[in-house]
Parts: structure tokens; C-alpha cells; sequence
């Protein structure tokens, strides 16, 4: 079992940074790959990123690619997503994500999921 706590959303100007934290309860936190998912009014849930469990290795949607960072520390059970450069796409209810299994973009093979965390992006 493991419980997810995102934190780190807010409102920020266009073009501002955030760093999202997710902290982890579990004693098998590094045996997990985790993700980042993101959800806007009205859509599905996407893919953000990820960072697999055995190597560290880590997977990007396109379109956030260069702008965001994936990263964690096993011994603080704590995964960590840098935005860079906020847009207006960017806005959402950003979810913290684990998995068993290797890195997925899929929402469905996450076993596990935090409350969220807003992001709001001004103009």
C-alpha cells in the first residue's frame, strides 16, 4: 500500500515556474515507478510523466518535454515535477501517481493515487 500527498500548486503568472512535491507512505516506495497525471475541467486525464522505479529513467508527454523534470529520492519516499515556462495549457488538477510496473503513460496501470494539487495560470 502506498498513500500519495501532492502539494506545491497555485496561481501563477504565465511564463512563472512551479515545483510540485508528492510525498510517499509505504515502506516499498523505491520498488514503485511513479507518474504525474494532470486533468483539466471538461477532459481526460493525460500523461505528464514519469520516472521508473528501477533506474531512475524517466518518460515525458511530448509537448512538456524540456519544460518539466521529473525526479525523486527514495529515502525521503518524496517524487518531485519541475514545470518550467507555465502555459495556458498547463492549468489542471496535477495527480501523483505510483505503479508496480515499468513506465506507462496509461492512467489505468497506476495502482495508486493522491488527492491532486491545483495549478492556475494567469495571463
Amino acid at each position: 500500500q502506498v498513500q500519495l500527498v501532492e502539494s506545491g500548486g497555485g496561481l501563477v503568472q504565465a511564463g512563472g515556474s512551479l515545483r510540485l512535491s508528492c510525498a510517499a507512505s509505504g515502506r516499498t516506495f523505491s520498488a514503485y515507478t511513479m507518474g504525474w497525471f494532470r486533468q483539466a475541467p471538461g477532459k481526460e486525464r493525460e500523461f505528464v510523466a514519469s520516472i521508473n522505479w528501477s533506474d531512475s529513467s524517466t518518460l515525458y508527454k511530448e509537448s512538456v518535454k524540456g519544460r518539466c523534470t521529473i525526479s525523486r529520492d527514495n529515502a525521503k519516499k518524496m517524487v518531485w515535477l519541475q514545470i518550467l515556462g507555465l502555459k495556458p495549457e498547463d492549468p489542471a488538477v496535477y495527480y501523483c501517481a505510483a505503479t508496480r510496473g515499468e513506465r506507462t503513460t496509461v492512467p489505468r496501470r497506476y495502482d495508486y493515487w493522491g488527492q491532486g494539487t491545483q495549478i492556475t495560470v494567469s495571463s
